[in-house]
């Protein structure tokens, strides 16, 4: 089974949020309602990032951090 990468762009957001739950305060932070989306199987962060017009390396780097914080 292939490992799973916090910054891997095809990673959907329902997997990212499940593997790393501490990115969820980014995603609520952000008032993005990607947590429980129907779409969230789906949807990359690259997808979230231009439906909210975020930047993805602003949001990776966020994303990072929370992960990081949570260890």
């Amino acid at each position: 089974m292939e490992q799973l990468k916090l910054n891997d762009l095809n990673l959907p957001l329902a997997v990212l949020m499940r593997q790393w739950p501490a990115t969820i305060s980014v995603f609520a932070r952000h008032k993005m309602l990607c947590m429980g989306c129907m779409v969230g199987p789906f949807h990359t962060a690259l997808d979230a990032c231009a439906e909210y017009g975020l930047e993805v390396d602003a949001l990776y780097a966020e994303l990072s951090e929370s992960v990081t914080q949570a260890q």
